[in-house]
């Protein structure tokens, strides 16, 4: 028999163990409970159910051991007090109390070994839940029902959900359109994409909260659990910034290609416009001098058409040399709402604007730009024409300016035409390239404008409308240096 000062020392050692130590009747009842117990859910757990106290709950818990280490073979059990709400592994024992009946005893572990190994794990786990947390690209990952267990902070950026609201109510298909989630899933399971369980490098597109598509490269696994799929996740880099680098990369490349072809292009244009200046000149002289002669009728008509067709060449040869100039006369700053207002008033008298509407809307805070305003007046003058040509002279032309952040400008000119073929549209501003009738032009306009907008450290584009018509943008630094 233990004598009361022998029960007194087994009473310390238990209040001395800095770990739970509970005696609990088969009914959950506390009955005994070690200072470090009562330290953690009170002085009063003495008489309350097991599960209240854990749990807040008001019946036993699913998978109680309680029962199971009773009627067990070897009257122990090691494992999980409640698998599926308590984390903390324990040893339960089975002992008759002081009243004869059933209980259990319930132990922590308290190995300074494993102490230092949760400590370890909770380290860690706490590393790799920030590292998720604070990951450049968005992951997320998802059960099988399709539930959200992981979303981090750049999953949030791009998709727009706060990372509650992902967690507590968003279906991991409702961040991909159409049936998109489940093509995912197939290519997962296929070999093909990364080998099994896998999916590397994976181009698709997410759906944001506000229903606006993002493209992104996908990197994705299947997590498996004793051979088992359990879940899914998913490493998503946003290609946004990407792809509007590529197509800067490719616009500068083009620009850079049509910059050399047109350098090439006017020198050979200048070249030729000078070796056919003067004879051209001296044609012309002396059919004139001709005509002042008394001649027959018949002998004047054919010199009036080799005088005008001389003109005509003349006139081509001029255009080949404002195509090869470098640049005009000397700059000053100019206003472009007065020398837009300039180029019409010698235009709206032409039968072919009749019945064109021009609707101007001006930027009146706009600011003067130093320019080569006769050049600019010829590119403005080239992009009317044009519109009012593929509106057959009925329809309106929109001429809108704006003062643009970074010390720009900016001149649209929008018709109501048909607009371009998309075929041609990268074309037009090559030299020699026209979609007019032949004799109706060199196609060199536009080439011309081009030069033109390019010489003063500007950017000439051309695109369609949605509800139609071709619109021409051009934008130019307030001072080009």
């Amino acid at each position: 028999m233990i004598d009361q000062r022998e029960k007194e020392y087994l009473l310390a050692v238990a209040d001395a163990i800095p770990r739970e130590l509970m005696v609990i009747s088969m009914d959950h009842i506390i009955c005994a409970a070690n200072k470090f117990a009562k330290d953690i859910y009170g002085e009063d757990i003495i008489g309350k159910r097991c599960y209240e106290i854990y749990f807040g709950m008001d019946s036993p818990c699913i998978k109680c051991k309680i029962n199971q280490v009773v009627e067990g073979e070897d009257k122990r059990q090691e494992g999980s007090f409640a698998d599926l709400y308590f984390e903390d592994k324990v040893t339960l024992f089975p002992m008759i109390g002081p009243d004869g009946k059933q209980c259990v005893v319930r132990l922590d572990f308290d190995i300074t070994a494993m102490d230092q190994l949760e400590k370890k794990l909770h380290l860690s786990n706490t590393f790799l839940h920030n590292l998720i947390l604070s990951a450049v690209d968005a992951v997320i990952a998802a059960d099988k029902k399709g539930k959200i267990f992981i979303f981090n902070d750049a999953a949030s950026k791009i998709l727009g959900y706060p990372r509650e609201d992902a967690l507590s109510c968003v279906d991991i298909r409702d961040i991909y359109p159409g049936d998109m989630a489940r093509e995912v899933m197939k290519k997962l399971r296929n070999k093909d994409h990364g080998g099994p369980g896998k999916l590397k490098s994976y181009r698709v597109e997410l759906l944001t909260k506000q229903g606006e598509l993002i493209p992104v490269e996908l990197n994705a696994s299947i997590i498996y659990e004793n051979g088992v799929e359990v879940a899914t996740i998913g490493f998503f880099h946003d290609l946004r910034e990407t792809i509007n680098m590529e197509k800067e990369l490719e616009e500068t490349r083009m620009q850079l290609y049509q910059s050399s072809k047109m350098a090439a292009l006017g020198n050979l244009a200048a070249g030729v416009a000078h070796q056919l200046n003067n004879p051209l000149s001296s044609i012309i002289l002396f059919s004139e001098l001709l005509l002042e002669e008394e001649l027959e009728d018949r002998i004047k008509q054919d010199l009036t058409r080799i005088l005008e067709n001389a003109k005509r060449c003349k006139d081509t040869v001029k255009e080949l040399l404002e195509f090869s100039r470098q640049g005009g006369g000397t700059p000053f700053f100019a206003d472009l709402n007065k020398a837009i207002d300039r180029t019409l008033f010698l235009l709206e008298k032409h039968s072919l604007f009749k019945n064109i509407k021009i609707i101007k809307k001006y930027d009146l805070g706009l600011p003067e730009i130093k320019c080569d305003v006769q050049q600019l007046n010829h590119v403005f003058m080239n992009i009317i024409w044009n519109a009012a040509q593929a509106m057959k002279g009925k329809g309106t032309l929109y001429i809108i300016t704006q003062k643009l952040p970074g010390e720009k400008v900016k001149i649209e000119f929008c018709d109501t035409g048909p607009g371009i073929d998309e075929e041609i549209l990268p074309n037009i501003f090559d030299p020699f390239f026209s979609t007019k009738k032949q004799g109706d032009g060199l196609g060199l306009g536009l080439s011309i404008a081009y030069r033109i907008v390019e010489n003063h450290k500007g950017k000439i584009r051309a695109y369609n409308k949605e509800q139609g018509g071709a619109c021409f943008e051009i934008i130019l630094p307030v001072n080009r240096g």
